[in-house]
């Protein structure tokens, strides 16, 4: 009987799935996801699934790996070129989480716009009358601007649903003839003036670290929100800060941060309207087994030494 391939998760995976694949496959998850306990526990591995970032050398001693997979759609966890060059297949799961990061965005518009949690608690301790005119000065949704950073699946998705919505929806985007009939292209500087939301969902790289910095954070409207969902390097953290405090802008919501997890010790805990989550924007019990699915799924192709239209590095099976 042949032996089974080991398999190192970084983080637990839904039940089901990873019940499955321990059928076919020898599991270890890591304790914890410092990189010396990766690098420690990769060295006899033929998979690996990622949930959490991995060191820069991870692959210099996995003598015997064969495939990697993210447990969702950013690579920026993941040192691909490193494992192009060691002929690692690596793979991800486009559109796994899309749904679970529009649902969020929407919330995120609807609780800056409704306030309905100030006016639950405003009117549990200070009564009917003195929370009835909070209602005033709400305006709706339909007919404002959605400014979308980013048009890939979720940028796409958040469009489409915005538009359902009634709002008017621009982007930047490098490629604004792939845009679809209700998203309309424009410049940097167009979309910052012009939108009266800022959602950011584009990948982080090159051309977009620090993309929207105290400059571009100067052009919104006072009554503009600005969304990261993207990653946190995309946007200047003290200069969002800066404008939330002296009122410049109405407010932000951030799930992605410069480091994480936060202590509770960083500036944007002492910020006002600035709305925390743990990076979580894609995590729902939806997305989640559904992205353990896939995940295990095409892991189980790779180990099988089958070529998933998902692989990001096609070029390791040719070499």
């Amino acid at each position: 009987m042949s032996k089974k391939p080991k398999v190192l998760l970084t983080n637990p995976i839904h039940p089901h799935f990873f019940a499955e694949l321990t059928q076919q496959c020898e599991v270890v998850v890591a304790p914890d996801t410092k990189p010396e306990t990766l690098k420690a526990l990769i060295v006899d591995c033929d998979g690996l699934m990622v949930r959490s970032q991995l060191p820069p050398d991870i692959f210099d001693d996995a003598k015997q790996l064969k495939a990697v997979v993210r447990h969702g759609v950013g690579l920026d966890f993941i040192p691909v070129e490193a494992a192009t060059k060691k002929k690692i297949a690596v793979a991800n799961l486009p559109g796994s989480n899309t749904n679970a990061v529009v649902e969020y965005c929407l919330a995120v518009i609807f609780h800056f716009r409704r306030r309905l949690n100030i006016i639950d608690s405003m009117l549990r301790n200070t009564g009917w009358a003195s929370t009835r005119p909070l209602a005033d000065d709400i305006t709706e949704i339909q007919a404002t601007t959605l400014g979308i950073i980013g048009v890939g699946a979720i940028g796409s998705a958040l469009g489409k649903a915005a538009s359902s919505l009634n709002m008017q929806v621009i982007a930047l985007t490098r490629r604004p003839e792939n845009l679809s009939k209700e998203i309309r292209g424009v410049s940097k500087s167009d979309l910052f003036t012009q939108a009266d939301v800022i959602a950011i969902c584009c990948p982080l790289n090159d051309q977009t670290r620090g993309l929207v910095d105290a400059s571009a954070i100067a052009l919104m409207k006072p009554s503009a929100i600005l969304i990261n969902v993207a990653r946190g390097p995309v946007v200047d953290t003290k200069a969002v800060i800066a404008a939330l405090k002296a009122g410049k802008i109405t407010g932000a919501a951030m799930d992605v941060h410069d480091e994480h997890p936060l202590t509770g010790q960083e500036e944007v805990f002492n910020c006002p309207n600035l709305l925390l989550t743990p990076h979580l924007a894609a995590i729902t019990a939806t997305s989640m087994r559904g992205m353990s699915e896939g995940a295990v799924k095409t892991l189980l192709a790779l180990l099988r030494g089958e070529h998933p239209s998902n692989t990001v590095n096609p070029v390791v099976f040719t070499n």
